[in-house]
């Protein structure tokens, strides 16, 4: 997944673990690093200056009640494809065929994918990553992975959170690229089966944010279908004008 040569083993960094543990043993070169201690407001800043020159980005990773790290998350990098070979409306189309026929609300055809909103101009997507990240610090761990995108972090660590959805993380990558296109967002924070993300650019009108709510439906059906009054209320709950998304795989 990286373009450049590997380089957390070189890296002088903080104490923490080098992990390169998947589900079928271990790997050739480490997946990613993280720390031993939570993150402090600015980590994520300051590893994404040392990191990304690299070829190295930073993001958090949530342990969980169960305090399981990533070398408990059978991680599958070697199933995972590259997330630049798929099209994120196929992906989204397929998975809205699969799953909306199940939802009395949602059983239209696709609808495609949602406008893009007026751009923000309250900062830089990489500046609300870094406050989004600051509002976690303290119950989080600061980490580096090797990857050119954050939309590709997840296939970069074959991260298996939405295994029971999809056997292949990077095709939600590549819905994750289409994103940080069309709404600028960042991968900030990564758990066993969670996913949270900045939003530079949310939808600012109810349509915007209804449009957008079926790819998030296609994108992770247990966020959407266990709500009972489907994806308007779901868009006015958590789309309109926010600037974090969270992701939950059962």
């Amino acid at each position: 997944m990286a373009t450049l040569p590997n380089q957390l083993p070189l890296l002088r960094l903080p104490a923490g673990t080098l992990v390169d543990t998947t589900g079928d043993g271990p790997w050739h070169e480490p997946l990613l690093w993280y720390a031993d201690e939570p993150a402090q407001p600015g980590d994520w800043s300051r590893l994404r200056a040392t990191g990304r020159p690299l070829g190295l980005l930073p993001v958090l990773i949530d342990r969980g009640l169960r305090d399981k790290g990533p070398q408990d998350w059978e991680l599958q990098p070697a199933f995972t494809t590259y997330p630049g070979d798929h099209d994120a409306e196929e992906v989204l189309s397929e998975a809205w065929d699969a799953y909306a026929s199940d939802e009395p609300d949602d059983s239209a055809p696709w609808p495609g994918p949602a406008p893009v909103p007026a751009a923000s101009t309250a900062g830089t997507p990489d500046e609300l990553a870094a406050e989004v990240a600051d509002m976690l610090a303290g119950t989080v761990r600061p980490a580096l992975v090797p990857a050119r995108r954050s939309a590709d972090i997840p296939a970069a660590i074959g991260w298996s959170g939405p295994l029971n959805h999809e056997n292949d993380v990077a095709r939600l990558c590549a819905v994750l690229r289409s994103w940080e296109d069309r709404f600028d967002i960042r991968v900030v924070a990564l758990g066993f089966d969670t996913l949270k993300v900045s939003v530079g650019r949310p939808p600012t009108t109810e349509a915007e944010a209804c449009a957008l709510a079926s790819e998030h439906f296609a994108f992770c059906p247990d966020n959407v279908d266990r709500r009972p009054h489907g994806l308007r209320a779901y868009a006015d709950e958590h789309l309109l004008g926010q600037e974090v998304w969270t992701f939950w795989w059962d």
